[in-house]
């Protein structure tokens, strides 16, 4: 008899484990409470490394796929100063696989692939330990018990509630994103600033970064440290000597503009025409779980990706999150009748191990990325990119 499997989320954690383990003939069912697959914008460019990311598309058969679809000259990488001048300029070999870009959408289109995914099915709360399995109680009202649940839903997982009771904290950094389309034609001098790839400046305390999507899309990102509440308290100030103002409505595009070119004060003007001609901008604080999470196993529930290891977005989170997916997709289908709980509990020790490392790590480069010494954050790049 099959085991009844559900995935909660749709992101790429929750797909890979999902993929695999159908590749491996073992029946799962997707939830996700997005009612479409285009519900919602799908966030901007992954570069998907080679052990990692790559690897778990190898072990779902899709690598090929994936190669034809992904992007290498995106990872070129041009560190620029705040007056304009080019202070590094990374160029891809010919040749070079290890992080080749790929667009979230597209990412997310392959993995959909044959899956049984059942769009618009929130969760509300997961209950082991009850006499027919694990209870999925969802927010349509109808509820469903399984013999494992994945839980790769995200920052605020509805699922790591039933582990776990660590809440994602707040880093003290933020990040205000906003996007420029048709970048070749519109504006063909920000197209060769940011070049193939990345492009990006750091200050003291911020930084803005610009990132190439396919189809001549670009996305924009301001991050500095604020209170959390920077743009509702009007008692409360950046800590910057900006002028910013702290009761800035959001949803204002023309206000927000104003605010981060005020923020950026004094960079070159070709560095702000990327915020000047912005489109809409997104407010996204940075959260991160602690460096070490962890929880007693609870048998026929399980966490991946950012709901098991939330961390900085610096190129690691989706990376894992996938490689987990199916690393316990494979543990899973090899299991034998009784051996499921104990393949879990085997497959969490190990994530664990390796995500905590990840986690410290991404921890102390975010520091090092918005930090009082931009040369902090030049130096982390020297020592990734080839030479």
């Amino acid at each position: 008899m099959r085991h009844r499997i559900a995935v909660i989320g749709g992101g790429p954690a929750g797909l890979t484990f999902a993929y695999v383990l159908h590749r491996h003939g073992h029946p799962v069912t997707v939830f996700e409470r997005d009612s479409a697959p285009d519900a919602r914008p799908p966030g901007g460019t992954l570069d998907l490394h080679e052990g990692m990311g790559q690897l778990a598309l190898e072990k779902a058969g899709l690598l090929a796929e994936f190669q034809t679809l992904s992007r290498p000259e995106g990872q070129a990488m041009r560190i620029l100063d705040t007056d304009g001048t080019v202070l590094r300029d990374w160029q891809p070999r010919p040749d070079e696989r290890a992080n080749p870009e790929i667009d979230r959408g597209q990412l997310r289109d392959l993995l959909l692939g044959p899956l049984d995914v059942q769009w618009g099915r929130g969760v509300t709360e997961v209950v082991p330990g009850t006499r027919d399995g694990v209870l999925v109680r969802f927010a349509d009202g109808r509820q469903e018990t399984f013999d494992l649940v994945v839980g790769a839903d995200g920052a605020w997982s509805r699922v790591r509630p039933a582990l776990s009771s660590a809440m994602p904290h707040y880093t003290g950094i933020t990040s205000v994103e906003t996007s420029l389309d048709d970048i070749d034609t519109r504006h063909p001098d920000l197209a060769r600033l940011v070049g193939d790839g990345s492009m990006a400046v750091y200050g003291v305390n911020r930084s803005l970064v610009a990132q190439r999507n396919s189809g001549g899309h670009v996305k924009v990102y301001a991050r500095f440290r604020a209170p959390l509440d920077w743009h509702t308290n009007p008692d409360r100030h950046l800590d910057l000597d900006t002028g910013m103002d702290a009761s800035l409505d959001v949803a204002d595009v023309e206000a927000v503009r104003s605010s981060l070119l005020a923020l950026f004060d004094g960079w070159a003007a070709p560095i702000l025409d990327l915020l000047r001609h912005g489109t809409a901008f997104a407010h996204r604080p940075l959260y991160v779980l602690p460096v070490s999470h962890s929880w007693a196993h609870v048998p026929g529930v399980t966490l991946l990706g950012d709901a098991a290891h939330l961390m900085p977005p610096l190129g690691v989170g989706a990376n894992l999150a996938m490689l987990e997916g199916a690393e316990l997709a494979e543990s899973v289908a090899a299991a034998g009748p009784g051996d499921l709980d104990e393949a879990v509990r085997a497959f969490e020790e190990q994530m664990w191990a390796r995500a905590g490392k990840w986690a410290e790590i991404t921890a102390a480069g975010l520091e090092r990325l918005v930090s009082p010494d931009p040369t902090e954050a030049i130096a982390i790049w020297d020592q990734v990119q080839p030479s």
